[in-house]
């Protein structure tokens, strides 16, 4: 599958930049997949306005390959979505492991009507950058993708400008995801998009939970030979958004609009900071992120989008003070939440 099979609709509003939450595992006490509030997760995120959703990736926990629930997990939220809403949506698809892993799991995801292709390249940390370039190429033959730069600390790669310049010539590459959690690195990206002349292809996506504001609102000048180049963030492809997702899409809204213009509001620019705080209570930052997934886990189950905040690894949970942080930041950023839009409509969700 090449972009250009992709509906217009769809491909446009991937180009221009939209929220994709990265869309959660509701498991019931047992560790098996709890359909109802998996179901009902979908919906929340379709009616909290997400411009697509991005199933089977990090949030959704990678161990769903272990225990048969990948193929399952992506039908569910396809299914769920095409029944619950006309308007077109993104929908994004984690892909991992070895070539011959990521291939298959990428002719899954196209045979379930995903449009584009997450690749984690956790699995290649000993292939050289040629060996790893090799690897999107071949998955990039099944379906269009979407570059994913994890930060190391959950196993990502280190990877170098030269490598952002020759995966964005992949000529059907349509997005990065940028989450390295560093602006060294989050510039290489940028830096290599645009050598390699794709910046008008390739839409950048934020993945840095530590600063999605800035990223969002700010312009990022590139120099090469003399000529400035200025480029943004489209949107955002997002494990934090997979909470409080309502406001997260107002906050979108507003970073859109102050794009382009020679003055920010110091508002604007200080609530980036706030967005932090959350982030790093709810992705468990004082204990290098061991608790990020049940962290956002957390703040569903209190919704009741969750019964509780079982991972498929029994050894996954909370950290030690996380509970108390994520107390802290639930009281100090309250207006931050969404709670009420859920309590409106989780009734609705669950049916």
């Amino acid at each position: 599958m090449h972009h250009s099979e992709i509906k217009s609709e769809v491909r446009q509003l991937i180009a221009e930049g939209t929220v994709i939450p990265a869309h959660p595992l509701a498991l019931d006490a047992n560790r098996t997949l709890d359909t109802r509030h998996q179901r009902a997760l979908s919906r929340y995120y379709i009616d909290a306005g997400a411009g697509g959703l991005a199933v089977g990736v990090h949030t959704t926990q990678f161990a769903i390959r272990d225990v048969g629930l990948y193929k399952p997990v992506l039908e569910l939220a396809a299914q769920t979505a095409a029944g619950w809403t006309k308007r077109p949506l993104a929908m994004v698809a984690g892909l991992a492991g070895p070539t011959q892993q990521a291939v298959a799991e990428a002719q899954i995801a196209r045979g379930v009507g995903y449009h584009a292709g997450l690749l984690s390249l956790a699995a290649m940390k000993s292939a050289s950058e040629g060996e790893i370039i090799a690897h999107c190429e071949a998955v990039a033959r099944e379906i269009p993708l979407v570059g994913f730069y994890l930060q190391p600390a959950v196993g990502g790669v280190i990877l170098s400008a030269n490598f952002w310049r020759r995966f964005a010539a992949i000529d059907n590459v349509i997005a990065i995801k940028i989450a390295p959690f560093n602006r060294y690195r989050t510039l290489d990206v940028l830096r290599g998009v645009a050598a390699a002349g794709a910046l008008d292809r390739v839409a950048l996506y934020t993945g840095n939970d530590d600063h999605i504001l800035l990223d969002l609102m700010l312009p990022f000048d590139l120099r090469d030979n003399g000529v400035t180049t200025r480029t943004y963030f489209k949107g955002g492809l997002l494990g934090h958004w997979s909470v409080w997702t309502a406001a997260a899409i107002k906050q979108f809204e507003v970073c859109k609009a102050a794009r382009y213009k020679d003055t920010v509001p110091a508002d604007l620019l200080a609530l980036d900071a706030r967005v932090t705080d959350c982030n790093s209570a709810f992705f468990d930052v004082a204990n290098n992120f061991h608790g990020c997934i049940a962290g956002c886990h957390e703040i569903l189950r209190r919704q009741g989008l969750m019964q509780g905040l079982w991972c498929l690894d029994p050894a996954e949970g909370l950290s030690p003070g996380q509970m108390q942080e994520i107390d802290r930041v639930c009281r100090e950023h309250a207006d931050l939440s969404d709670d009420a839009f859920v309590a409106g409509n989780l009734q609705k969700w669950l049916a």
